[in-house]
């Protein structure tokens, strides 16, 4: 994520930010530029305050999902690009639920705004009822909610914004990390796979690095359930849940490989630099990466990671970044790298 300023005067601005604190300029995140923007009410409509002669209105889900992205003023949608993603919502009445939608789109943005970032195509199903894609969040309250995707449509299950609920499911299941975000990136993997890898012919790379997506899924779910991983997952796979079937493997790779490009680009943005000895133990804790394209991002990342859990642990916390990276592992991230 990259940081932003403000266009009157000049404050570090955030990705979530809807005013400056410093001099209260009303702010905007307009997504055909990718910029936070500083806005002047003209009017029924806002308009750059640098003299730019757009003009929007703000996100009809400002309130609701606090929602600080524009919308054309010629745009007849009352929605953002990325809030016209979700389908399908909590009721206004539901409380605790609208708390919990509110954090999701939140998390939502930062997906989509990575994904423009990147380049990656995607549209609604609405506009693209083939290709395209559709959110639906939902409260687990009084019903059964599976996070997925299937056909385009990712859903969440809303109890995953809960903290408490979330740190619990996590130790249930020996995760190192879970977060909605994470979730998020997770299943958007599934929607990109028969589009980067079918749709680009590299199905058969992809069986020698992840194993062959043809076998059964819901016996391969059970027999995870059923005696876990082997003891060595770990030397091949980047979570435990990779470890069930190709699919999953992919959809873990490519949410790790959305976090680290994340990461780096926000270090990047703030000026973030590690020297030795971060350097050097990152260079003794990952492989040889000289043979790959994404060696030097590799590197960078387990640089930077070894001083980040450092500075966790310097405060009380455990590893802001609990992971290891053996060179199988780094392989199926150079993948998803060679495929973007």
């Amino acid at each position: 994520m990259n940081a932003f300023t403000c266009d009157v005067c000049g404050q570090l601005l955030f990705f979530d930010n809807s005013s400056c604190l410093q001099c209260g300029s009303v702010l905007g995140f307009e997504t055909a530029t990718m910029r936070l923007l500083a806005l002047t009410p003209d009017g029924e409509v806002l308009r750059p305050s640098d003299g730019g002669t757009a003009s929007y209105r703000h996100c009809g889900n400002r309130l609701a999902a606090r929602c600080n992205w524009l919308v054309p003023a010629d745009d007849p949608s009352a929605l953002c690009g990325s809030c016209r993603l979700t389908t399908v919502r909590p009721n206004d009445s539901e409380a605790d639920a609208m708390a919990a939608f509110a954090d999701a789109e939140s998390a939502k943005r930062r997906l989509i705004y990575q994904l423009g970032d990147l380049g990656l195509p995607i549209s609604g199903l609405d506009e693209d009822p083939v290709n395209g894609v559709a959110f639906e969040f939902l409260s687990s309250r009084g019903r059964d909610v599976t996070t997925g995707h299937e056909n385009g449509v990712i859903t969440l299950d809303l109890s995953e914004s809960d903290d408490a609920h979330r740190e619990f499911v996590r130790l249930q299941l020996g995760e190192a990390y879970r977060t909605v975000l994470g979730h998020l990136r997770h299943e958007i993997g599934h929607y990109y796979w028969p589009i980067l890898v079918e749709g680009q012919g590299r199905t058969e790379r992809f069986r020698q690095l992840f194993g062959d997506e043809r076998v059964p899924y819901q016996a391969e779910l059970e027999r995870h359930y059923a005696a876990g991983p082997s003891s060595d997952w770990a030397m091949t796979h980047v979570s435990q849940y990779a470890t069930m079937h190709p699919w999953e493997d992919w959809a873990e790779t490519f949410a790790h490989y959305l976090h680290i490009r994340s990461g780096i680009q926000s270090a990047d943005s703030f000026g973030l630099r590690v020297d030795d000895p971060s350097v050097a133990a990152g260079h003794k804790a990952g492989s040889d990466t000289s043979h790959l394209s994404i060696g030097p991002l590799i590197d960078a990342w387990l640089a930077l990671t070894i001083a980040m859990n450092a500075m966790s642990r310097s405060i009380g916390e455990g590893d802001l970044y609990p992971f290891v990276l053996p060179p199988r592992v780094v392989e199926k991230l150079d993948f998803v790298h060679g495929l973007l």
